[in-house]
């Protein structure tokens, strides 16, 4: 087995604007699906599958966690520096460690959000990447 495709050091560009809007519109999707896709009525919190998963002990905390991991993964592979991976890391480690408590793993749920923390570091990046390239910065949100 060729382990260098595994090596940190080894990152896939993307080759185009098209394929990096396409990697960015999937792991916005992944990441507003686990952390906030519901709103509560009559409150501001708003709730995801990652809430729903952490209630399933074992296999929905393996998920759960495994669908953040594959978040920092296609970071890394969109070249997002160490440090930054690192800080991704630490913010899905703060959620597994909540996580693995019940009932105070549900409720930082509500204000603990890894995977969207993650993705607004994600999109940092790829706002710093673009102006270096001196093309426009893609808004997620529009």
């Amino acid at each position: 087995m060729d382990f260098a495709a595994f090596s940190m050091s080894s990152t896939t560009r993307l080759r185009d604007d098209a394929e990096l809007a396409a990697a960015n519109d999937r792991l916005e999707a992944i990441a507003r699906a686990l952390d906030s896709a519901v709103g509560i009525p009559g409150t501001r919190l708003r709730v995801g599958a990652d809430l729903i998963l952490n209630l399933v002990p074992g296999l929905g905390f393996a998920i759960s966690k495994g669908l953040a991991g594959y978040l920092v993964w296609e970071a890394r592979r969109l070249g997002v520096p160490r440090r930054t991976l690192v800080r991704m890391l630490g913010n899905v480690g703060v959620d597994a460690v909540f996580s693995a408590v019940p009932v105070v793993g549900w409720a930082a749920d509500l204000v603990w959000r890894a995977n969207d923390r993650n993705m607004e570091l994600l999109r940092a990046h790829l706002a710093r990447e673009r102006a270096a390239r001196g093309r426009p910065v893609i808004d997620a949100a529009t």
